[in-house]
């Protein structure tokens, strides 16, 4: 926490000054309780393991607050891994507090969940006085490794902050990299990296050498260095024991809520969608040895409840599942769900929903437009989307939220006429449903087969269209800011020389006035933003990430890809 600065220090008065002491003490004091009493608030559903005296010191943290980073699904489950480590001892860090950490750690790893968080990422690395680009770190400082999605879709721009990238799924990865580090643990730090290369799904960075046709251009070539593996696999877990919280806390940004990952991945395969390409192939969890056992253990500390997963309601015994949540000694469970398949929106959900305290639910139905849910692959009828509105309201929910999307490739001005449409049909259908529409730009995403499409600069425009028309229907419309899909855009797609942009942007603000201003002062050393978040891509071009493989080969996303394009308009083709 930080300190006091007394203002009237500076009169020299020895009375003032001893106050300020005081002061000082006292608030380091507040700040420690505080600390304390948030981390005694905690309700653990596993226990640590007492380290051994030569267990390795891990800091393991999340780049934001700790309301935020303890709601993280993925993070509690490797933090609570880590911890169950007789050969490990872990301390835990956030933005605004942090369990005691040791004073010579020697592996700090952070989640990382959202592009932005960077920012944290790098100022915890300097409030630790470590080096933030690899190359300037030493056998001093600890290994920083990074996980989650954001660096498993592509963790380029971030390369040189990070020592090892752990890629795909913590179930296979985390034994498998202490198991490796511990081996080494006594090397230096070159020899520890190139060690720990060879493990399948961690990412050396410095073990790559980028190249390009100018410091402006596009990649030429990306060349392993000797000892490290010409390809890195993400690595799948495929096992039908999916991830539960291990930790419930009143202070977690949605209060005392325990949460339990029913699916993962998703059957539909929309071709833009990281969440199902990215995560391939489709895995429900297992009734009876997982979801049942984790929901009593759970339901032991608190009464809320959330079923998580890209497509909850498509697992295959999600009726059962409903069943065994309906029955008496249930009654008082809050239960919330993620965005739902609209064509299993029926009145048993929306009366099941209810009777938990529930009174909306969440579609994604990304257009009003049949022709571009073909070209997306969103295997959906307007009927559906009409009917999943009739059972919401017969099964007394009050409000239904859509999720939509504008910017994919291959729309047309008529399509918004058709988005419009739709909420007009829905307003008919379901008179008294209160009706939200979520809206965002289509940001091309690693390893889908839309990445080579470029963000539409006219969406901007077309968000402005809909929040205009759907208000004049009563419809509230809430769009998601252009100018963040852009910045998203830009990570999403970008490669290493991104680093020192980012480093810069820190500093300015995460506007994209920032980001514009930073391109200006690096011009001639990177390409320009529009290069990497406009412009389409060649599909001979050398990706960012094309030494990093995902669930399906190239060929196969293209495939995909010329699927879509054939559905789009004969002018734009």
């Amino acid at each position: 926490m930080p300190g006091v600065h007394c203002w009237w220090r500076s009169l020299h008065c020895p009375h003032l000054l001893g106050f300020c002491y005081r002061l000082k003490e006292n608030v380091s004091s507040l700040a420690s309780a505080f600390v304390t009493a948030v981390f005694a608030d905690e309700r653990l559903l596993f226990t640590p393991a007492t380290p051994d005296a030569d267990a390795v010191p891990v800091i393991f943290a999340f780049p934001n607050d700790y309301t935020v980073g303890i709601t993280s699904l993925g993070y509690q489950v490797v933090w609570a891994t880590l911890a169950t480590r007789a050969d490990v001892q872990v301390s835990r860090l956030f933005t605004d507090l942090h369990e005691p950490l040791p004073a010579c750690p020697e592996l700090l790893g952070f989640s990382v969940s959202w592009e932005l968080d960077y920012v944290n990422i790098l100022g915890l690395l300097e409030s630790l006085e470590i080096p933030l680009r690899s190359p300037d770190r030493t056998d001093a400082h600890p290994l920083i490794f990074g996980g989650g999605p954001v660096l498993t879709a592509n963790p380029e721009p971030f390369a040189d902050f990070f020592d090892v990238v752990l890629l795909g799924d913590g179930e296979l990865l985390l034994d498998a990299f202490i198991t490796a580090y511990k081996a080494v643990r006594q090397e230096g730090r070159s020899q520890q990296l190139r060690h720990l290369a060879q493990v399948p799904g961690v990412y050396v960075p410095s073990l790559y050498d980028v190249t390009y046709t100018a410091p402006d251009g596009k990649i030429r070539a990306i060349a392993p260095l000797e000892g490290a593996p010409a390809v890195v696999e993400k690595q799948t877990y495929r096992g039908n024991v999916l991830s539960a919280s291990t930790v419930v806390t009143e202070r977690a940004a949605w209060e005392n809520i325990y949460m339990v990952e029913v699916v993962r991945s998703c059957p539909e395969m929309c071709r833009f969608c990281l969440a199902s390409y990215l995560t391939l192939p489709f895995r429900p969890a297992s009734l009876e040895q997982s979801l049942m056992p984790a929901i009593e253990r759970g339901l032991a500390v608190t009464n809320r409840l959330g079923l998580l997963g890209a497509s909850v309601t498509q697992h295959p015994e999600f009726d059962e599942l409903l069943d065994y949540l309906n029955q008496p000694q249930f009654d008082d469970v809050r239960l919330s769900l993620a965005s739902v398949r609209t064509g299993t929106v029926t009145e048993k959900l929306a009366r099941s929903l209810v009777r938990h305290d529930t009174r909306s639910i969440t579609i994604a139905v990304e257009s009003g437009s049949d022709r571009l849910r073909q070209i997306i692959n969103k295997k959906l009828e307007t009927e559906e989307i009409v009917q999943a509105a009739i059972n919401a309201k017969a099964g007394g929910l009050s409000s239904l939220k859509l999720y939509g999307m504008v910017g994919i490739p291959g729309e047309q001005p008529s399509d918004l006429d058709a988005t419009v449409d739709l909420l007009k049909t829905l307003k008919k259908a379901a008179p008294g449903l209160r009706l939200t529409l979520g809206c965002s730009t289509f940001v091309p995403k690693a390893h889908t087969p839309f990445q080579w499409f470029g963000v539409n600069p006219q969406a901007d425009k077309r968000l402005k269209i809909l929040q205009k028309r759907l208000g004049a229907l009563g419809v509230e419309f809430r769009p998601e800011s252009y100018n963040w899909s852009v910045i998203q855009a830009l990570i999403s797609r970008g490669d290493r020389r991104l680093s020192h942009l980012l480093e810069r942007v820190r500093h300015y603000g995460d506007t994209l006035g920032s980001y514009r201003r930073a391109f200006k002062e690096l011009r001639g050393t990177l390409p320009p933003l529009e290069a990497y978040v406009f412009d389409p891509w060649q599909v001979d071009d050398l990706l960012p990430w094309e030494h990093l493989h995902g669930p399906l080969p190239k060929a196969t996303l293209l495939k995909h890809q010329a699927s879509a394009i054939a559905l789009f308009a004969p002018a734009m083709v």
